[in-house]
């Protein structure tokens, strides 16, 4: 396979540009590529306003929430906004039945109040740097690919480290354009990170899940978190001594609101999109993977469902893990229906039918791509769907004593070694005890036992024979396949299922445990899972995806030489990007129009006392019914959320939306049913970003809340 040389990628930016609504942008080369087109659509700022090195910009008010979604900074005292769903691990954390933050919301008056949340962190971009022609140093067209790989994994290890040298910086490094490209980011993470504020789930997560994915939306996503640093503004742990982080930057927050046509800016984090794949990912996904986890997740919802309405203390357990769930489960039954009505798949093979013509004319190096990517997805179709399902089954929200039984395969390691190390082996244990007790925390065994006894059946079922662990033998063997005594029988005798049991365990531990750890049928379940996976599944997937990975490289570079006069975006990789569009409404279906804001009339048109996550909060009630609306009415009314053009993606949660002045005026925290299959392929008619407008979010703390204090510290443009 032929080297990509470097100026094709420098290539791909000097084109036409791609739709102004499509496309995750690299914050750094807005100036060169972008900002034109930007400017053209009403944005009033400069590229150097956007992302510089040099001077504060608005990319040092964006930070990375946790591990998974976006914030920003509203405040010169470290106040940050992200969404209510990013938040909530953090404000289950903090629940419980006595204190249920969930239910009722949380708002700290003082700093005093402010919750500590351990191992939350958020993180800051200094700078980025194209590193391209470093990383692949040494690489020549004959080499082996593992002695490619070796090569760049050694240069990227030496860029790094020469990166942060002397600093308390972290670098990472990623590749982009499937290979083609690199960029070094170098970052600074935050520790002390604290909760300050949360609405009651009837406003975070108004709707539920009924209203996932969907528009119109009326839900206040959004929650408030403080950094905390040292006396030198650096990162430290948590300490009472710590003060709040005074940042470079913070948004300004506006009141003017959005109308329709309204340049909207999405400043954040995608996580992962899959714009240029060949129809045989198409297919893969909505022919054999999708409907096949769909179906697991749909059993397991209704499961944990039923026990969450039984029970308000499982209810609170189970909430940010029926989320989890939840998100992806209709997010992979809209995107099947969403490129179904696209014909995403014959518009893809069309595409492919033209750049076969062209390689067999002019480029007859790439003339056998898709004859190759054909054949490896006949395989591979089938160990991405095992893969997926042996997930489902324990990892993932599965068979949970089993997941937490294979935790001590760490210590099983330290124990089995020549030589034990004390100090490892204690600290492992009190690492292990920490997890367990969180474990516990939202942990109902009844739950537990009727899921694992669903999913070992549907695996079972769809799974073929060559993939079907041990436990079956044992299952079809003593229990006569009888899963639901196997099931009785795994609760009973193992002591995974028992906190002080497992602590005694952990704490105790010695080489003598070994034997008692092997036969216990927890720890064999999850070990029977694991060993098909490493011994049968994994090194067909490594050998497969690698495969395609060197595919994607040549094929992305073909693309660009077939597309010559086209600006090619990356695709999302969880780095700072920029989408720019505008605020617009737009069709659904046959003659339904949906316009670009709810209100708050929505809210109370959907008011349901009878389903926990339509109960509107009395004090909301009150505020509508008294038209306590202050300086956040418009037409009589409060505006809610909005719908924009913008591309977005998953770790785009939280992100700000700015105006054309670099205003805050949303939190983007979804997008609609119909635009859902954007990470495979935008469709600019129905593609929507979801946000949450921020007159809603001062509404809410000011009137509801009643922590005005917050507002003071702001910059709120009238």
């Amino acid at each position: 396979m032929k080297r990509i040389v470097l100026t094709l990628v420098a290539a791909l930016f000097l084109q036409t540009f791609a739709r102004a609504d499509e496309g995750m942008w690299i914050p750094m080369l807005l100036k060169k590529y972008n900002i034109e087109q930007m400017q053209e659509m009403g944005f009033k700022l400069t590229a150097e306003d956007v992302y510089s090195v040099n001077q504060a910009c608005l990319k040092d008010a964006v930070v990375i929430f946790g591990r998974g979604c976006t914030g920003e900074l509203i405040s010169d005292k470290g106040l940050i906004v992200t969404n209510h769903h990013c938040g909530y691990g953090q404000i289950q954390y903090h629940s419980s039945v006595e204190h249920d933050y969930l239910t009722n919301g949380f708002w700290a008056m003082s700093p005093e109040e402010e919750l500590v949340n351990p191992d939350l962190t958020v993180t800051f971009l200094k700078r980025m740097e194209d590193v391209t022609a470093r990383v692949l140093d040494g690489v020549n067209d004959d080499m082996k690919v593992e002695e490619r790989n070796k090569i760049i994994a050694q240069n990227i290890k030496a860029i790094k480290e020469e990166a942060i040298k002397d600093t308390h910086y972290k670098a990472v490094l990623k590749p982009f354009f499937q290979g083609n490209q690199y960029f070094l980011f170098v970052n600074e993470v935050f520790k002390d990170v604290r909760l300050v504020g949360a609405p009651p789930s009837a406003i975070g997560k108004f709707g539920g899940d009924t209203d996932n994915w969907m528009w119109p939306r009326h839900t206040g996503d959004f929650s408030m978190f403080r950094i905390y640093a040292d006396k030198d503004n650096k990162p430290a742990a948590y300490s009472k001594d710590n003060v709040p982080y005074k940042p470079a930057k913070h948004f300004p927050v506006s009141l003017k609101g959005v109308n329709e046509g309204d340049f909207t800016m999405v400043f954040g984090y995608p996580g992962s999109t899959y714009q240029y794949v060949p129809s045989y990912h198409l297919e893969m996904l909505t022919e054999t993977v999708n409907p096949k986890l769909i179906d697991v997740r749909t059993e397991k919802l209704a499961i944990m469902n039923r026990f969450q309405e039984a029970d308000p203390a499982v209810r609170i357990k189970y909430a940010a893990k029926n989320a989890r769930i939840s998100n992806s489960w209709k997010r992979w039954i809209g995107e099947n229906r969403g490129l179904e009505i696209l014909d995403a798949i014959n518009k893809k093979q069309a595409y492919e039918e033209g750049f076969m013509a062209w390689a067999k004319a002019e480029a007859p190096e790439y003339a056998d791509l898709l004859d190759k990517y054909k054949a490896v997805y006949k395989d591979y179709t089938n160990y991405n769907l095992t893969y997926g399902y042996y997930r489902e089954m324990i990892p993932s929200n599965g068979i949970e004593i089993a997941n937490l039984a294979g935790k001590m395969e760490a210590l099983v390691a330290l124990y089995k070694a020549d030589e034990l190390n004390a100090e490892a082996a204690q600290k492992l244990k009190d690492g292990l005890v920490k997890s367990v007790k969180l474990f516990f925390k939202d942990y109902y065994q009844p739950l537990d036992m009727e899921i694992s006894a669903k999913l070992l059946s549907m695996y079972a079922e769809n799974i073929e024979a060559t993939f079907q662990p041990g436990v079956y033998n044992l299952i079809n063997g003593k229990f006569k396949s009888d899963v639901n005594k196997y099931v009785d029988y795994l609760f009973a005798k193992s002591i995974f299922d028992e906190e002080a049991k497992v602590i005694e365990f952990i704490n105790g531990f010695s080489a003598k445990s070994l034997k008692t750890l092997e036969k216990d049928p927890a720890y064999l379940l999850n070990k029977s899972f694991a060993s098909v996976y490493g011994d049968k599944v994994y090194p067909q997937l490594k050998k497969y995806r690698s495969e395609l990975a060197d595919l994607d490289k040549a094929y992305m570079a073909a693309q660009m030489k077939y597309e010559s006069d086209r600006i090619f975006y990356p695709d999302a990789n969880f780095t700072l990007r920029v989408s720019y569009g505008q605020v617009k409404g737009y069709t659904a279906r046959d003659a339904v129009y949906y316009k670009h804001y709810t209100t708050l009339e929505g809210i109370m048109e959907k008011d349901n006392p009878d389903i926990y996550d339509y109960r509107v909060p009395a004090k909301l009630k009150e505020l509508y019914n008294n038209k306590d609306y202050g300086r956040y009415e418009v037409d009589g009314t409060v505006p809610v959320c909005f719908v924009a053009t913008n591309h977005t993606t998953g770790g785009n949660s939280g992100s700000p939306v700015l105006n054309a002045e670099g205003h805050l005026i949303g939190i983007n925290f979804d997008r609609a049913w119909e635009g859902v299959m954007s990470d495979l392929m935008f469709n600019p008619e129905q593609c929507r970003n979801i946000s949450l407008d921020m007159r809603y979010v001062l509404f809410i703390v000011d009137k509801m809340a009643g922590a005005g204090y917050l507002l003071d510290e702001m910059t709120i443009i009238e």
